[in-house]
């Protein structure tokens, strides 16, 4: 059995142990499900609780099927990518700091091994528990609003993984070459900050990773802009390959830091 077969295993247990395996989906399933059913019956519940005067009335917008898939990704880019972000933060630094790593380093392993089967263990965390979310999403967006263009829901979620993925590149590369806050801290500029950035001033620039997810919308919508949009993803995955081969090397750099 191979380096990266062993780690990723151990990676599997750590996970288990821990339950991200099961909160994390639970997280992302919770924001889908409810974002549907909240726009939904919205106006029931102000009926229903609202004690306002008879006769007032609320005039609520009618939303598309495809405007509440990306209200539920509006979430999903806060409140997820926090989760994320602090979730995975010490995922190697973590164990640089309790002296875990040492019983890793002591052995005969490949360091490319060793950071190939947390990004692993994070892709399939992460992207598989957005997944879920998002076609619990789709299956009461269905229902409730109406149906979203299967093709279209292909294109965006293939869109939206490449963001995913330099989401966990960004905070893997920190762990490995940080410590666990400030990883954190350099995680969460990076992913949120750098949104909130974009979102104020994105308007003199059309390329960048942190257009991704909006470039996902489009998809969805079927108005995007091809040549910013396939810029955007070149980019964005040239990045996460250097991310990674960062992450390995910070992760050798490192190993004198690790506490015995």
């Amino acid at each position: 059995m191979n380096n990266f077969s062993v780690l990723f295993q151990k990676e599997w247990r750590e996970n288990v142990r821990n339950f991200k395996i099961l909160w994390i989906p639970l997280v992302f399933l919770l924001f889908g499900i409810t974002e549907p059913l909240t726009n939904y019956y919205l106006p029931q519940i102000l009926n229903a609780v609202g004690n306002m005067p008879e006769g007032t009335v609320f005039p609520f917008p009618e939303f598309t099927p495809e405007q509440i898939v990306m209200a539920t990704v509006s979430q999903y880019q806060f409140i997820g990518m926090l989760v994320i972000t602090l979730g995975f933060a010490g995922i190697i630094s973590r164990e640089r700091k309790n002296g875990n790593a040492t019983f890793l380093y002591v052995r005969p392993i490949s360091y490319a091994s060793y950071v190939y089967s947390k990004f692993s263990m994070m892709c399939i965390l992460v992207i598989g528990s957005i997944i879920l979310g998002l076609l619990a999403n789709l299956y009461y967006t269905n229902v409730l609003f109406g149906s979203v263009d299967i093709g279209a829901f292909i294109g965006f979620l293939g869109t939206y993984i490449v963001w995913l993925l330099f989401v966990v590149s960004v905070v893997l590369f920190s762990s490995a070459a940080f410590s666990t806050a400030i990883a954190s801290v350099v995680s969460l500029a990076l992913v949120l900050f750098f949104q909130f950035i974009d979102a104020l001033l994105g308007a003199y620039w059309t390329i960048s990773p942190w257009k991704i997810p909006m470039y996902a919308g489009y998809v969805l919508s079927g108005s995007v802009d091809k040549t910013p949009f396939t810029w955007s993803l070149v980019i964005t995955l040239l990045l996460i390959v250097l991310l990674i081969f960062g992450a390995v090397y910070f992760a050798k750099r490192n190993i004198s830091k690790t506490k015995i």
